[in-house]
């Protein structure tokens, strides 16, 4: 059937559009006389009410229909294009043309694209293409992106494969992270194409989504960057993704710093994965101490109550500095002409606080093994170390603090004076400082010899002290009691152990990972006591910082725990020398 002429004047125009607003049901209606219909169906042109006009609303409710958008449609995609005002002509209409057919450009179609609906505050979801080393790093990172999406390239998968062989931490990482991403692809009962929730394991923090790269992209590279390499493949998808994805976030996630600055150069967003790190800066990590204001005596006034028991003085005190301490805190006040406080946090309840004093051993009667406290921290950290109701001790320190000497002569006097435990064990992540000096003959402890040259420096220490003044052969004899009560043993055997009535020193503790961490801590046996050292300063192992080592996670989530205690050494006492070199080296 042909199709009317356009209309030649403005009133004819108004009277159609009235006539096709009338025929078109209330939920197509346009609010507004002025104002084009929002939905996507075509205006339709026609003319005056005549013999020969035949409107069409119902092809075009059926047109509607037939391309009703599905449930994959982008809710972020452009703006569509304004359509034109009742008062202007079609652009044909001053020629004498007709009018366009009942067609909506293409334009203003719903398209069905991959694009996910943007988040209630404004803005897509990002999209996050993962390295390799990232996989290996953390197995569940997957679940760490909240309602964000991740993108897999398949050379990522090819990496983890060849590198799931072995016995190391990597590989043992890249084999859980696998068998993650087959649970997940499992999970998948259409074409995976359309991505795998990533809530499909029961992980309902991320509701986002995992895509697979399933097509290949063709996106050169500048010259002299080699096209093969496992790097520049990821970034050729990066570059393919943004330029698909114009309308998101795409960001490459990489704990390589080198691969970072290769996507920066080419503009691409690149960051690393810190969702590992516990803190974001090692100076806001807990100390174990407070300092209380200097007219703290003052402000308590009257409502100090204080009693004597068990040698010890306790406080209980109110005001708005009990809601900065946590439970075996030591808060310490240090005023001119006052004498000074030591004591520890025994107990909080509600807006009081129940405060011990502390053992002193600063003074030569209540010396351990032969070893005085020197300052304020040391003091500290033997308070927890000789406590029997403190079960993890962690201390951390720069080089030359005492943290080695006072964790072995507490456990010496522990073991062969008190007998509270069985004996020592020692253990450290053998890391090295430079190049690896290759393979090491011998038994167990043989092996672990190398990296126990501090014990052995201390225990020669603590052997010529006070404690035995018996000559050469006394110390001899002496020397000889320790070892057979001091154990070495290697991190890689610790799997499936439980250590009864043992006291177990674990140094170097910030080149561990907080899985190793866990590994080691979760060994502890009824009657057990676990101590961790180590200098956040000196981390050795790779792709691991201050914020993601294993000693600041476990200082982090022990505070405040009623059976675990904190110290932070911060003076070195090992010689001038030493302090000198750590203050300006």
């Amino acid at each position: 059937m042909p199709l009317p002429p356009p209309p030649r004047r403005k009133g004819d125009r108004v009277q159609a559009d009235a006539t096709v607003r009338r025929s078109a049901t209330p939920a197509a209606a346009a609010p507004e006389p002025t104002t084009p219909p929002t939905t996507s169906a075509p205006t339709l042109a026609t003319s005056a009410p005549g013999p020969s006009a035949s409107p069409a609303p119902a092809p075009r409710r059926t047109r509607r229909a037939a391309v009703a958008p599905t449930d994959t449609v982008n809710a972020a995609a452009p703006a569509r294009p304004a359509a034109p005002a009742p008062d202007s002509a079609p652009a044909g209409a001053a020629e004498g043309q007709p009018a366009a057919p009942m067609v909506a450009p293409r334009d203003e179609q719903p398209r069905a694209t991959t694009g996910r609906t943007p988040r209630p505050n404004g803005g897509p979801r990002k999209l996050f293409v993962l390295d390799t080393n990232v996989l290996m790093h953390d197995p569940i990172c997957l679940f760490r992106f909240e309602e964000h999406d991740i993108y897999l390239p398949m050379v990522v998968l090819e990496e983890l494969d060849n590198n799931k062989k072995g016995m190391s931490e990597v590989a043992r990482n890249a084999r859980q992270a696998s068998r993650t991403l087959d649970a997940l692809a499992a999970t998948v009962r259409g074409d995976i194409r359309n991505g795998v929730p990533l809530t499909a394991l029961g992980h309902r923090e991320a509701t986002g989504t995992l895509l697979f790269q399933t097509e290949v992209f063709h996106h050169p590279l500048p010259d002299g960057i080699a096209q093969g390499k496992a790097d520049n493949q990821i970034l050729v998808v990066v570059q393919a993704l943004k330029q698909r994805h114009p309308e998101r976030d795409v960001v490459l996630v990489s704990k390589d710093i080198n691969m970072r600055i290769k996507a920066r150069a080419l503009g691409l967003a690149a960051e690393d994965y810190e969702n590992d790190k516990t803190i974001d800066d090692v100076e806001l990590l807990y100390t174990g101490m407070l300092a209380l204001p200097t007219d703290f005596w003052a402000r308590q006034g009257k409502k100090v109550e204080s009693w004597q028991q068990g040698g010890h003085t306790f406080y209980r005190i109110s005001g708005p500095v009990v809601q900065q301490m946590l439970l075996n805190q030591f808060v310490y006040h240090e005023a001119p002409g006052e004498p000074p406080l030591y004591a520890r946090v025994v107990e909080l309840r509600g807006k009081t606080a129940v405060l011990r004093t502390l053992k002193d051993y600063t003074h030569l009667k209540n010396a351990v093994w032969g070893v005085t406290a020197r300052n304020r921290e040391q003091n500290f950290a033997l308070n927890l170390l000789m406590d029997p109701d403190i079960d993890f001790v962690t201390l951390a320190g720069t080089a030359g603090t005492g943290k080695t000497l006072m964790a072995l002569a507490a456990g010496l006097t522990q073991v062969l004076d008190e007998r509270r435990y069985t004996e020592i064990i020692m253990t450290r992540a053998t890391v090295s400082v430079g190049e690896d000096i290759g393979f090491l003959p011998g038994t167990e402890e043989e092996k672990m010899g190398p990296w126990m040259g501090a014990l052995d420096d201390n225990l020669e220490f603590l052997a010529k002290g006070g404690q035995n003044p018996a000559g050469e052969w006394g110390r001899a004899a002496t020397q000889d009691l320790i070892r057979s009560r001091v154990k070495i043993k290697s991190m890689n055997f610790m799997r499936g152990r439980t250590f009864l009535n043992k006291y177990v020193i674990i140094d170097e503790a910030q080149n561990l990972t907080p899985k190793q961490m866990k590994t080691l801590i979760t060994r502890a046996g009824p009657g057990t006591k676990l101590v961790c050292m180590g200098n956040l300063a000196q981390i050795d192992t790779p792709y691991l910082t201050e914020g993601s080592s294993g000693l600041t996670y476990v200082v982090d989530r022990f505070k405040g725990w009623p059976h675990g205690g904190h110290v932070t050494l911060a003076r070195g006492e090992r010689s001038r020398l030493a302090d000198f070199a750590s203050e300006v080296l």
